[in-house]
């Protein structure tokens, strides 16, 4: 991975929390656990969350995952080898079921209808909070996001 556009925090932040998400199972809506790959977790998990790959369909993450030198703003480049393995443990997690069956714009998770209706009670404020700052930012308000974990009861919005 490219880190020159990434800052110290965000790298140990990430790498930190990298032994957490390795274990962690994620439910698809089929109810399917899915055990993250390490590798994954590796590559993705230090400069964000390492979104579950349940969250959107197979054609949205292959879409992300050829432009990965083009990653929402960031060189996300990855070795061929790595991209192809985790493009096809990707692939055969994404969400097939109802809630992410549609492709959302732009291919962010962010802006997948499911999103939109979870989190319709967010004020646009919250999301310009410095705390906040994006809708990609789970963490700032979901405080089990790092182990797939984003139950509403554990939900902490930042002032």
């Amino acid at each position: 991975m490219n880190y020159s556009h990434r800052s110290l925090f965000q790298c140990v932040s990430g790498l930190l929390c990298a032994t957490a998400l390795v274990s962690a199972a994620h439910a698809d809506g089929n109810g399917r656990s899915i055990s993250l790959l390490p590798k994954y977790v590796q590559e993705c998990g230090a400069c964000h969350v390492a979104y579950p790959p349940t969250l959107m369909p197979a054609a949205s993450w292959v879409r992300t995952m050829n432009h990965l030198p083009q990653h929402f703003g960031t060189d996300a480049s990855l070795d061929e080898a790595t991209r192809k393995e985790l493009s096809a443990w990707i692939a055969a997690n994404a969400g097939s079921y109802k809630r992410v069956k549609e492709e959302p714009p732009q291919d962010r998770i962010t802006r997948t209808a499911w999103f939109a209706r979870k989190h319709d009670e967010v004020s646009a404020a919250t999301w310009k909070l410095p705390a906040v700052k994006s809708a990609a930012n789970c963490n700032a308000c979901h405080t089990t996001a790092e182990q797939g974990d984003f139950n509403e009861r554990k939900i902490r919005i930042p002032r």
